[in-house]
């Protein structure tokens, strides 16, 4: 399982820089000008905060990895992480339009490849986290 969430934080550091881009590949620069002085700057505070936690998440499961897995505190971050990550995965079956994608290839990969990531990134933070559950 160390192995694993090596892996998972390789994924959520590189999802993390990924945000960077968002701007420019969203055009928000146009996009977001219609919106009010406070909801363009939330867009904004609130991209560079989930990336910061992405990083960070990251940066935990890299580092600490071993203490993730055997460590009832370990376990419950797990177990929080899990829930975020099941959550985050139905919003991709159910918020998000299926106009967004249908038809067009290069965003049916993208949402393919999401819904991959995020059941990958449940199945496996659940799963340490499941002691907590059962014990």
């Amino acid at each position: 399982m160390e192995l694993h969430l090596q892996i998972i934080g390789f994924i959520l550091i590189a999802l993390a820089g990924i945000h960077v881009f968002f701007a420019r590949y969203f055009n928000w620069k146009q996009e977001l000008r219609y919106l009010s002085l406070i909801n363009r700057q939330m867009m904004i505070v609130h991209t560079f905060f989930l990336a910061l936690v992405l990083f960070l998440v990251g940066l935990l499961c890299l580092t600490s990895s071993n203490e993730m897995v055997s460590t009832r505190l370990g376990n419950k971050v797990c177990l929080g992480l899990g829930t975020f990550w099941i959550i985050r995965l139905m919003f991709q079956f159910f918020v998000y339009s299926p106009l967004l994608w249908k038809g067009k290839r290069f965003e049916t990969m993208v949402h393919i490849i999401f819904i991959a990531l995020w059941t990958y990134l449940t199945i496996i933070f659940l799963w340490i986290g499941k002691p907590v559950i059962f014990m």
